[in-house]
């Protein structure tokens, strides 16, 4: 026994020192500066924590005067955002939607009491009757997203964990079937918040003016603001030169996100600090088209009213406008403050959330600015990266003290150990879990793993009253583990 401790001690050092060298690398904003050194001062004095964060880019309007910086790292090879880099702007599109509502109506083309079939006459189902108000407003009752099939959300589930495109291939006939599916549920006339819902304005709008989304957005908003360095990306092909590279805030890459269907709601859509702070101020001032979009016209809760796609909400003595959007490896928040005739737009090219930053360049108070970002998601991450880290070890230990033992169920906890520690290092959100943790779950581990070896030549190969049953339990189990581990080197 002492001999087997003693074996399993050093390998278990080993195997940390090991982890030690493959554990997480955590993005931590660079000290890079680019544009305005006043400006980029005063954003890095916002960020409460750099870690997690690789590259900002910031615009700040003061005064009809916008002023741009770029703070930190574009990509993992260390070049430097400029004022001038691509960003994912994520669900910042949907206000750009709810402004080509606003501008449509204001052209006589529609009314936001319309009737979303009156306006796409080829949606047939329950959906047809929600009117176009409800759907930039998230107030048509429609699900946060569909997937449309088993498959659908396969595909959402196996991109979460890969740092995939969930919307590859949901171009605008899925969102139109979607919509067709869709029954608006018993909470339509409240704000739900949905991604569905201003998708299938997006493409209404388009399909009344006989143009696809992306055509229409250039022609009634981007031209007319100068915003020449926004794209709608459909493909490939779309992304823009020298973009930012968006990574999870644990260090994980993830792919750009891209597809017609969801391009309203913001799939597919990348902009620059200053193009965006052109649409900000011009909305602040009220000459961009569809700037009515802002008005606050329904209650979401006790602080926060919404417009067409804009947020209104009310933090301390302040009240801002805004909205924030969040892809794969991308965050952004825009806002204003009519009182103040100040704007802000700030981009993160990690998935930690920039909203903290957003307030606190507006004035707001750290304490306030601070509360406003979500915290669920965050710990989420957190846990996950724990539970990972050591569940497998720890469950291999159990199996491997266990009196009625075959060698099939060993090898099974065995692969297991090695794919959940796999999945900690992949899913977990090392910048709030000390990235230390993981080559000790690595550690522990292999110290099963060493135990489990002691026992392998006394096993059988098959210990079962029907030995099939057996195999057939642990062969699913190791493809289940098979395709976590493909999950992970994807």
């Amino acid at each position: 026994m002492r001999r087997t401790v003693v074996t399993a001690l050093v390998v278990a050092l080993a195997a940390g020192l090991v982890g030690a060298a493959l554990m997480p690398r955590v993005p931590r904003l660079g000290a890079q500066v680019t544009g305005d050194p006043d400006l980029a001062r005063t954003a890095r004095a916002a960020v409460p924590d750099p870690k997690g964060h690789r590259g900002l880019a910031v615009a700040l309007v003061e005064n009809g005067r916008i002023r741009t910086a770029g703070l930190g790292d574009r990509d993992p090879d260390g070049r430097p955002v400029e004022t001038g880099t691509a960003f994912e702007i994520g669900s910042v599109t949907k206000v750009l939607t709810g402004m080509l509502l606003a501008d449509q109506a204001a052209a006589g083309v529609v009314r936001p009491d319309d009737r979303l079939g009156d306006t796409w006459p080829t949606v047939t189902g329950p959906a047809r009757d929600v009117t176009l108000a409800e759907l930039s407003s998230h107030r048509a009752g429609l699900p946060r997203l569909a997937a449309g099939s088993a498959l659908g959300w396969a595909r959402v589930l196996w991109s979460n964990v890969s740092g995939g495109n969930p919307y590859a291939g949901q171009d605008v006939h899925g969102v139109r079937n979607i919509a067709d599916r869709a029954t608006p549920g018993d909470g339509r006339g409240e704000v739900h918040y949905s991604n569905v819902g201003p998708s299938v304005l997006g493409q209404a709008l388009a399909a009344k003016a006989g143009a696809t989304y992306p055509d229409l957005l250039e022609a009634r908003l981007l031209r007319p603001l100068g915003m020449t360095a926004t794209v709608v990306a459909t493909g490939a092909a779309d992304l823009p030169a020298d973009r930012a590279h968006g990574s999870r805030a644990g260090g994980r890459p993830s792919d750009p996100w891209w597809g017609a269907g969801y391009a309203a709601a913001g799939v597919g859509p990348w902009s620059t600090a200053e193009d965006l702070a052109r649409l900000v101020a011009g909305t602040l001032a009220g000459t961009a088209p569809g700037a009515d979009a802002a008005t606050a016209r329904f209650r979401s809760d006790d602080d926060t009213r919404i417009g067409y796609g804009w947020f209104t909400t009310r933090h301390g003595d302040r009240e801002i406008v805004w909205h924030n959007g969040g892809t794969g490896g991308f965050r952004s928040y825009v806002g204003f403050e009519r009182a103040t005739g100040r704007a802000v737009v700030v981009f993160a090219n990690t998935d930690k959330g920039v909203e903290a930053v957003g307030l606190r360049l507006l004035g707001v108070a750290q304490e306030d600015a601070e509360a406003a970002t979500p915290a669920l998601p965050l710990w989420i991450g957190a846990g996950l990266a724990v539970a990972f880290t050591f569940v497998g070890g720890l469950s291999l230990f159990g199996t491997a003290r266990r009196r009625e033992l075959d060698r099939v169920t060993l090898l099974a906890s065995t692969v297991w150990a090695f794919a959940y520690l796999g999945l900690g290092h992949r899913l977990g959100d090392w910048s709030l879990v000390p990235a230390w943790l993981w080559p000790l779950g690595a550690g522990l581990s292999a110290a099963a793993v060493a135990l489990a070896a002691t026992r392998w030549r006394a096993l059988p190969a098959v210990d079962a009253r029907v030995p099939w049953r057996r195999l057939l339990s642990v062969a699913s189990s190791l493809c289940a583990a098979a395709l976590a581990v493909a999950a992970v080197i994807a």
